[in-house]
């Protein structure tokens, strides 16, 4: 069973300021949809609060320190371990192999240690914001593949599909 980091950040490791991402690239949106449908999909309470509703044909496990939280089409849990127990035992009940980790900054900071993979896009821009994406150590993971894009529009920047493996 691998645990999959889903992730977008910025050259200057952002991923989100004041809750949202500080870009529109229809691209990511697609991709990650197609990474993580049928898949358990792990989120902080705030990363689910801020997409306003939960991912339409994934298992949503959220995890929060807040006792008192509750929500319609999401499972509630209180630790990273006690998500992952529910996301593999939902994968092997789904068929799949992979459980999904979505954010935010704290949940991928602690789930780094358990994540086998990351699928990152990397945006070939500079971003103001208030979360970041922790640093990667080189010994440990290495780059799988790398898909460059140019924009979409003239607004938008280019970006890399990139998919990062742990190597111990």
């Amino acid at each position: 069973m691998r645990i999959c980091i889903v992730v977008a950040m910025a050259e200057n490791r952002t991923i989100g300021r004041a809750g949202d991402l500080p870009w529109r690239i229809s691209a990511d949106l697609k991709q990650f949809k197609e990474l993580t449908v049928g898949h358990p999909v792990i989120m902080g309470r705030n990363t689910f609060q801020s997409i306003g509703r939960p991912l339409a044909d994934r298992t949503n496990i959220i995890i929060t320190r807040n006792r008192e939280f509750e929500t319609d089409g999401a499972e509630i849990t209180h630790s990273l371990d006690s998500a992952l127990d529910l996301g593999r035992d939902i994968a092997i009940h789904n068929g799949v192999d992979d459980v999904m980790v979505a954010g935010g900054g704290a949940i991928y900071a602690i789930a780094m240690a358990e994540a086998n993979r990351v699928y990152m896009t990397e945006v070939h821009r500079a971003y103001d914001g208030d979360t970041v994406f922790p640093e990667l150590d080189e010994d440990i993971w290495h780059v799988v593949s790398r898909e460059r894009h140019e924009p979409e529009t003239p607004d938008e920047p280019a970006f890399s599909f990139v998919v990062i493996d742990k190597s111990i």
